[in-house]
């Protein structure tokens, strides 16, 4: 096995940013193509009937996987960095078993439900038998979890960053022609196609490097307890972040529509979609690494802080950019009629700006196997963000569900910091505190000129926000990696060969 040293610094945060960030942009400009043909094809209501049917999968899968996608991250990490490898196979079947339980259980649960979920999901028609098709995406979502876990916990970063890519382009290929020529009558057939790509992709990349064996060893499951009770906490965390979204998304279709639900849906997952290019390094190479940390209080604090650096430094500039032209990117990459929720998303940037804060601090309490602590954090936020979005919602409409967001994320990130400081002894540096000072007025004097009607004040200001934003960044990582040396380097090396 293959460790890479140095895994704190700030070149291999950078750099394993960088391949993710890479994949993003390329899942971001398919995922492009496809929301563009769906939302021409399906429309605001068509897309509101896709959020729906996911929200209550990806509740169901939360609730029923056990956490083993996310618990199995620190098992394997732990074994891949002693070097045991008699250990990691081991490990790895025990996975694939429990992994196998919880597929069935999660099945059998969603046949078993399935009245209820079309009730509850829905106010009109019965869509019992969507559910009970559906079923097989839930066991699907429960394999590819642990498959994904062990590639991450392996530190195989590169073939997670390939299964990614092959995944939205799978996705466009099943999707839209389904769309195309049986319109929301193949909704429930493309997400099955969908979650069945998914899994083979996964566990094609993982069988070639844990082939897939059987085990008679009847103490297999027992030895996995540990893992399944530390995913416990996750598994409730899941269901409680699955819940908000679940009744945020069914109070927007009873009290308003469909269109609205749609609305909301494409703008923050448009949001959301966009700032993984950044955050998507966290779960597959942070994670993993804060995992297997041994060190003290000190280590810790500087590999939680030099990742929250780099990922605020590199998603500031995006989010000013970003901000600016979503009054031509909303229409462009959708249609028209979704230019109703530009203003909730210029909002929503400023609650990426705090995500970018927080989130590495988040997996504090799961990288130390405090599972319970992860939980009362998650069911704080996802308590605070159900009730503010409905009270702003009723108030400011889809700009409401906007504000909500922001003023939720505020509250968790300094429930977060008082928290973890007492707990584990976590602070903030002060390069965090002063990159957050410099960057964060970019944000406010961008979103102010949102409100300005003359063209030409509007995007040259932008552009010298954006522009201005993203030299502070590119001059700050320039001084604390090596990124730039090593650029200039290949370059002079292709300059010789030629």
């Amino acid at each position: 096995m293959k460790k890479t040293n140095k895994t704190d610094s700030y070149s291999h945060v950078l750099k394993y940013t960088g391949v993710f960030g890479g994949v993003q942009v390329v899942s971001i400009l398919v995922g492009i193509i496809r929301n563009k043909f769906v939302a021409m094809i399906l429309g605001p209501a068509g897309m509101g009937l896709v959020s729906l049917f996911n929200s209550t999968i990806n509740l169901l899968s939360n609730s029923t996987n056990l956490g083993i996608s996310m618990s199995a991250v620190k098992n394997i990490s732990e074994a891949y960095d002693k070097g045991d490898e008699a250990k990691l196979r081991h490990n790895v079947k025990m996975i694939r078993s429990w992994c196998l339980l919880t597929a069935l259980f999660g099945m059998f649960v969603c046949i078993v439900c399935s009245p209820l979920l079309s009730r509850w999901t829905f106010g009109w028609g019965d869509h019992t038998h969507h559910f009970v098709l559906l079923s097989c995406v839930v066991g699907m979502m429960a394999v590819t979890g642990g498959e994904l876990a062990i590639l991450k916990g392996t530190r195989h970063l590169r073939k997670l960053a390939v299964i990614s890519v092959y995944n939205v382009i799978a996705a466009l290929f099943t999707s839209v022609p389904l769309y195309y020529f049986f319109g929301e009558a193949a909704i429930v057939p493309s997400l099955i196609l969908m979650a069945f790509a998914q899994m083979l992709l996964t566990i094609s990349y993982s069988y070639k490097l844990y082939p897939l064996s059987f085990s008679r060893d009847r103490h297999l499951l027992g030895e996995g307890m540990s893992m399944v009770k530390l995913g416990v906490a996750f598994v409730l965390a899941g269901i409680l972040g699955s819940g908000a979204e679940f009744v945020i998304r069914s109070y927007l279709s009873y009290n308003e529509s469909l269109e609205t639900v749609g609305l909301f849906s494409a703008g923050y997952m448009m949001t959301i979609t966009y700032a993984s290019m950044v955050f998507s390094a966290m779960e597959t190479d942070f994670f993993p690494r804060l995992s297997a940390c041994k060190g003290g209080i000190t280590t810790t604090n500087t590999i939680v802080n030099r990742q929250i650096e780099v990922s605020f430094l590199l998603i500031s500039p995006m989010m000013v950019f970003f901000m600016i032209g979503l009054p031509i990117l909303l229409p462009l990459l959708y249609t028209g009629e979704f230019t109703g929720v530009l203003g909730m998303m210029q909002v929503m940037v400023f609650a990426i700006y705090i995500r970018a804060l927080k989130l590495p601090i988040a997996y504090l309490p799961l990288a130390k196997g405090d599972s319970w602590s992860y939980l009362l954090l998650e069911a704080i936020y996802d308590v605070v963000i159900v009730v503010l979005v409905i009270l702003a919602f009723n108030k400011w409409k889809l700009l409401g569900c906007g504000i909500a967001m922001v003023l939720a994320s505020i509250i968790d990130f300094v429930v977060l910091l008082v928290f973890t400081h007492f707990k584990y002894g976590f602070h903030l540096s002060s390069s965090v505190k002063l990159y957050a000072l410099m960057q964060i007025p970019f944000a406010i004097a961008a979103y102010l000129l949102t409100f300005v009607q003359n063209p030409m004040i509007y995007w040259g200001g932008g552009v010298m926000l954006g522009i201005a934003s993203t030299m502070i960044s590119l001059s700050i990582l320039r001084r604390k990696t090596t990124l730039w040396e090593s650029l200039k380097r290949r370059w002079g090396r292709r300059s010789a060969d030629d």
